[in-house]
């Protein structure tokens, strides 16, 4: 009895300590409340990407509807050209969700007609630090008359909570599966 009270305790503490980790990956949604489809303009998504950061264990989200659109990786070469000689991926069940293992420079587009050439592409830098959403807003509203007079904003960082319960499933799934064998 001894034994399976200390067993649960640790089990408990090992829990406590997942559960606390901090969960520092981001998912990015391509295009925000956009989404992945025809741009309004050419330089859409670049703008979108242009105040992210972009770090490995991050998630790219490319929102669509399977037969509307797609998601094709392809090297800079390609993507400047909207041409398919060295296509690394190809992706046509939407959405796409993609793990940034690896750092470096990607580029993606829609395959679908003419939507590369109207600017559905996209080129992300994925580095080692963590990744953040950039600053949500790009210009002032109202004119400062002394910047001594307004307090530095605190940075914003928004996280998916994905990881947070993925963790806590597996805690609590594996908490059973113990509790189930000593009973």
């Amino acid at each position: 009895m001894t034994k399976m009270k200390i067993t649960l305790f640790m089990l408990a503490a090992i829990a406590g300590c997942l559960m606390m980790s901090s969960v520092s990956a981001m998912t990015h949604i391509v295009g925000g409340g956009h989404g992945w489809r025809l741009p309004d303009n050419q330089t859409f998504f670049e703008e979108w990407a242009k105040p992210r950061t972009f770090g490995v264990g991050d998630r790219l989200v490319f929102p669509y509807r399977p037969g509307s659109n797609n998601v094709v990786q392809i090297d800079k070469k390609d993507f400047e050209d909207c041409t398919q000689k060295n296509v690394i991926d190809m992706y046509y069940l939407g959405p796409t969700i993609l793990d940034l293992n690896d750092t470096g420079d990607f580029y993606y587009y829609c395959g679908i007609g003419k939507h590369c050439e109207v600017g559905q592409k996209l080129h992300i830098k994925v580095v080692k630090g963590e990744g953040s959403s950039g600053n949500p807003f790009a210009f002032q509203v109202a004119p400062i008359h002394s910047v001594a007079d307004i307090p530095a904003p605190a940075p914003i960082s928004i996280t998916s909570s994905a990881s947070s319960v993925q963790n806590f499933g597996m805690v609590f799934g594996l908490l059973a599966f113990l509790l189930s064998l000593f009973t």
